[in-house]
């Protein structure tokens, strides 16, 4: 269940870091700046896919900084996409990084949104999916999709177990943030989710481990903007946690490492 907090642009959500409020708002710059970080291989699989291809109209909910919208526009021209938020911070860093004709850009949560049925040849939603209310937003993703249209639930998600380096990331979080739950993240093998229904039918679920390359600057960069830390600390905090990150990163990592993310492709069909 979602539920405002104190500040009513914070989202809290009851599953995810014990209610605590968070808001990707607040760190749009750093997120702007180092949450792109989806590789080549990344972006031809969505297009393996047949989505975002020439001739598409295609929803990209959870959009946050507009990561893929601006680059299936760049790799796949032809395709409309619509990147929507539920930030307007967000939003407004989106539309900074990008002006291209093919896409827009609105701000709404992803049970509310303001196009009639049929609107949409896919939908996908990256690193957000599991904010989503269930309940309401797939019977809404699938009153916007055409028959047959896809839906693109994906995910890339960092190895600590796999990775000294991001262990040690994950560890400083939990110092200043200790009701954080994004930690500890291991393999998963995908399984079809129980909200299927008569909405939806699997069309493929897909994961590959990838090697992302970072220097010491980059990868402070993206732990700020995660979740833990820019979207939920006030700002001493992420001072500290960043001059800690920083000394740790400078004793244990060459300025440019990489570090693994599993790659999940979770692809629906609308019946």
């Amino acid at each position: 269940m979602a539920r405002e907090s104190e500040d009513t642009r914070m989202l809290s959500l009851n599953h995810v870091d014990s209610g605590k409020g968070f808001d990707f708002g607040k760190v749009s710059q750093d997120y702007a700046k180092y949450r792109d970080i989806y590789s080549a291989r990344f972006f031809k699989t969505i297009l393996q896919y047949n989505i975002g291809t020439a001739g598409q109209r295609v929803l990209d909910l959870g959009t946050g900084s507009g990561v893929i919208c601006r680059h299936m526009a760049s790799i796949s021209p032809g395709a409309k996409w619509v990147g929507a938020d539920i930030s307007a911070d967000q939003i407004e860093a989106a539309k900074s990084l990008c002006d291209h004709p093919d896409i827009s850009y609105i701000v709404c949560p992803a049970d509310q949104i303001p196009f009639p049925d049929n609107s949409f040849d896919a939908v996908t939603a990256c690193q957000c999916f599991w904010y989503f209310p269930v309940e309401s937003s797939v019977p809404e993703i699938h009153r916007v999709l055409k028959k047959g249209g896809r839906l693109a639930i994906l995910s890339m998600m960092g190895l600590p177990r796999e990775s000294a380096i991001l262990a040690k990331s994950e560890e400083l979080v939990l110092k200043f943030n200790p009701d954080w739950s994004g930690n500890d993240f291991d393999r998963v093998k995908s399984s079809p989710p129980d909200w299927l229904g008569e909405r939806f039918a699997v069309v493929d679920l897909h994961e590959y481990v990838e090697d992302l390359e970072f220097s010491r600057e980059a990868w402070r960069g993206r732990m700020r903007a995660c979740r833990g830390v820019g979207a939920s600390l006030p700002p001493d905090l992420i001072e500290e946690y960043d001059r800690e990150h920083r000394r740790a990163l400078c004793e244990m990592a060459a300025d440019r490492f990489s570090i693994p993310h599993q790659c999940i492709f979770q692809v629906f069909e609308a019946i």
